[in-house]
């Protein structure tokens, strides 16, 4: 019996220890709860944030100011959406610029375009360049075009000077065509206008008129349809028989009809143009442009009555 006791002593005596020893290793919970490194940490890592937000304005910590600029943001988003939707559109309108050219054969776009080149840079030398374009038959439709093509671009890109530049190019060369393609009335109307620019004044003017219009119509009294022009009716000498008219000839009877023609068609133009009103900057370049062209309709006006009434 003793020695069972003893043995069962010395075997308790291990399993107590050891239990003891394990029990010992296992943390309590006031170790966990105030465990000196993991306060360490927790102020070590409020350090670090104290230091990350060290120098910031104190807006970051305002609600309010984050909102504003959140809406900021948005406003630039928008902005910027804005910019690239009208990039966009420029690049279009500028491919449908360049679209109106296409139908034309490359070797006429060619030429006309160094036609035009040439207009820019001959500076005070345009007229005379126009002129001889035009005699040689060079302005046409598509040289108008090209000009219209450099005047849009220009208007786009907001070039003051060039938007001049080529503004009285185009209505220029426009005016060289038309009076290629006029009527001998009309270009007689139009020579007879430009007297009045060239420093004369109303009175001058009148008689220059007056005297162009002589020497251009055919006399109607009675004796020149009797006898021919050159026939010395004292002498009686010179031709007998009337030259042959020449196609070109302009009579007064035509050139009246055409002027009267041209005046009741503006004037009906301009009666509707009269009747905008405004004083925003277009509205009043449209009117000085009116007053312009009302100038213009009363010297046609007198020379039709000079043209009616003309006597030899």
């Amino acid at each position: 019996m003793e020695t069972i006791a003893l043995s069962l002593t010395c075997t308790a005596i291990p399993c107590a220890s050891s239990s003891a020893s394990s029990f010992s290793r296992t943390p309590t919970l006031t170790q966990i709860k105030y465990s000196p490194s993991r306060a360490l940490h927790r102020r070590s890592s409020k350090g670090i944030e104290e230091q990350d937000l060290y120098g910031l304005p104190k807006e970051y910590y305002d609600d309010e100011w984050q909102a504003r600029q959140r809406e900021k943001t948005k406003e630039l988003h928008r902005l910027r959406q804005q910019e690239d939707e009208e990039e966009e559109k420029r690049v279009d309108e500028y491919r449908e610029i360049g679209l109106r050219l296409k139908d034309y054969p490359e070797e006429e776009l060619l030429k006309a375009k160094k036609l035009v080149a040439s207009f820019i840079r001959s500076a005070e030398e345009v007229e005379e360049k126009i002129e001889e374009a035009a005699e040689k038959g060079e302005l046409d439709e598509l040289v108008l075009l090209i000009i219209w093509n450099r005047l849009d671009l220009a208007r786009r890109d907001d070039e003051k000077d060039a938007v001049r530049s080529l503004d009285l190019l185009y209505r220029r060369v426009e005016t060289e065509i038309l009076k290629r393609e006029a009527t001998p009335a009309m270009r007689l109307l139009n020579d007879l206008l430009n007297m009045h620019d060239g420093g004369l004044d109303n009175e001058g003017w009148l008689k220059a008129c007056k005297k162009r219009l002589v020497d251009t119509f055919p006399r109607e009294d009675p004796f020149s349809i009797l006898v021919p022009a050159g026939f010395d009716i004292e002498k009686h000498q010179g031709p007998l028989r009337p030259a042959l008219e020449a196609d070109d000839v302009l009579l007064r009877v035509d050139f009246v009809r055409e002027v009267d023609a041209l005046l009741k068609e503006v004037r009906s133009e301009q009666t509707e143009a009269l009747e905008t009103q405004g004083l925003d900057p277009e509205s009043v370049a449209s009117r000085l442009k009116q007053q312009e062209k009302q100038r213009a309709i009363h010297q046609v006006e007198t020379l039709l009555d000079l043209a009616i009434n003309l006597e030899w």
